[in-house]
């Protein structure tokens, strides 16, 4: 233990004689986790409309307002025809536009039914079919009023009355549900960073050999080069939590402290695949590479933005090897949905098994002469 405390020692001191250094490491992390916490959202809201309105009548107003009083929409007026609306989404100032055909009123009275095109801009496949949906919400609306208005004596009995719970984010705020990925993202680059540069920056340096041919042990060193690393990414994570709390108004559910041990290990499986990516480089450079190659995978494959059930059957498997993957999820079942370790035991002990294993390979991986 004495020789593990005089290498903590030794790094601490190289942390803080950089005094540019620590700021970076605990204040980028909190102006990220604000930043990509508002921006970072799949949400579509203010949806740039327009409408072709060609009959011009009560009931296509009607329908208008419906479009221009909700919240989704914003409404950019009219255009006098099919082909000015198609020529204004074709150059990115609208996103959706509305075709109410001729005689519309006339047809819903005399007919029972009106005719109405909806064209959605789909370069974004996911953004277009929510803009869809909201429409078609939006009409489906119009038309059940329609049909109360006309046929009273049909819907004069009790009709279906819906209640909706919303369990664990009952205001379907988006932030809610991103905040506790993106802090998981944050410490996880932190440590990743910091711990594949660390090794090969003494081998720069040139002061590994001085290391090496001390009496220093391997586990000795490897703990020496990885407790420090592990508290600064402990104490970015406790300060997340603070502003997630605080700022955000996100309350754990969960315990924090069953919280704090998880990222604990965690932790020690992130910083032991930095450490290892440093013990197979020879360059900073070489290091940033692989670290960056390394993290561009887990964060896609995480969850974080895309659901991971969404993903073929392979991506999914190959995701097993993905540790943001496990803390994400972990993570937001305690902060969102108050978990208990039962009910995320397996998740918890792979990630204690792949730690375990990272250490090993890289404590085997470094190799010291004496």
């Amino acid at each position: 233990m004495r020789t593990i405390r005089y290498i903590l020692q030794k790094e601490f001191i190289q942390i803080f004689r950089d005094k540019s250094l620590l700021p970076i490491i605990i204040l980028i992390p909190i102006i990220e986790l604000l930043i990509l916490s508002y921006t970072a959202t799949f949400e579509i809201k203010k949806v740039r409309l327009i409408v072709v309105d060609q009959d011009h009548s009560t009931e296509s107003r009607h329908l208008i307002d419906r479009f221009s009083g909700s919240s989704f929409y914003r409404y950019l007026g009219q255009k006098a025809s099919y082909d000015k609306a198609k020529e204004a989404v074709a150059k990115g100032d609208a996103d959706q536009f509305i075709v109410i055909e001729p005689h519309f009123e006339k047809k819903l009275l005399n007919e029972k039914k009106g005719e109405i095109q909806i064209t959605t801009d789909a370069i974004n496949g996911s953004a277009a079919g929510l803009m869809a949906a909201y429409a078609i919400s939006i009409i489906n609306n119009f038309n059940k009023a329609i049909l109360i208005k006309k046929l009273p004596l049909h819907f004069s009995g009790m009709p279906i009355q819906i209640s909706s719970s919303f369990w664990y984010n009952p205001e379907l705020n988006y932030i809610t549900y991103m905040v506790p990925g993106i802090l998981v993202l944050l410490i996880t680059i932190i440590a990743l960073f910091l711990s594949s540069m660390n090794i090969v920056k003494e081998k720069e340096l040139g002061t590994i050999e001085q290391l090496n041919v001390t009496p220093i042990r391997k586990f000795e060193f490897i703990a020496g080069k990885l407790i420090p690393f592990w508290i600064i990414a402990m104490v970015d994570l406790i300060i997340g939590l603070l502003v997630a709390r605080f700022w955000f108004g996100i309350i754990i559910f969960g315990n924090p402290l069953l919280l704090l041990f998880v990222a604990s290990v965690y932790l020690v499986l992130v910083l032991a695949i930095g450490l290892f990516i440093s013990t197979l480089t020879k360059t900073m450079q070489q290091s940033m590479f692989i670290s960056w190659f390394v993290l561009v995978i887990f964060i896609l494959m995480s969850g974080l933005f895309t659901p991971v059930e969404s993903m073929p059957l392979w991506a999914q498997q190959l995701n097993m090897v993905n540790p943001l993957a496990y803390f994400i999820k972990i993570n937001r079942m305690i902060m969102l949905k108050g978990a208990t370790f039962y009910d995320f035991h397996k998740d918890f002990f792979i990630l204690t098994g792949y730690a375990v294993a990272m250490l090993i390979f890289s404590t085997l991986k470094y190799k010291k002469t004496s």
